[in-house]
């Protein structure tokens, strides 16, 4: 999701699960009077649940935004037939290493 579409999902909230684990953090006090506005304008949004949504939506563009580093090997052909070569940029590893935390939390929730 991206932070643009915030407004709208806090409009027609929907969940998804939530890990056990809890991350504490001071915001600077432009941040913190952002997140107050926030509050006031969505009386039904906990500021919990605000930030959680921004957080999410800025992991959302930031990973869209990891550049392509084209690798040696070839994985696939365009519609073109020109080679695709494969990611050695930081997106596989943060793939992987989403799945790796990812399936920790969800062994650990059972």
């Amino acid at each position: 999701m991206k932070a643009s579409d915030l407004l709208n999902h806090w409009e027609n909230e929907f969940g998804e699960p939530l890990t056990d684990a809890s991350y504490e953090l001071p915001l600077n006090i432009k941040d913190a009077a952002r997140i107050e506005a926030l509050a006031e304008m969505f009386p039904g949004c906990t500021r919990e649940r605000l930030m959680r949504d921004l957080v999410s939506a800025a992991l959302a563009d930031l990973t869209s935004g990891f550049p392509y580093v084209a690798g040696d090997q070839v994985v696939a052909q365009d519609e073109d037939g020109d080679p695709i070569y494969e990611d050695v940029g930081p997106t596989p590893q943060f793939l992987k290493l989403t799945r790796k935390h990812l399936s920790s939390m969800q062994k650990g929730s059972h």
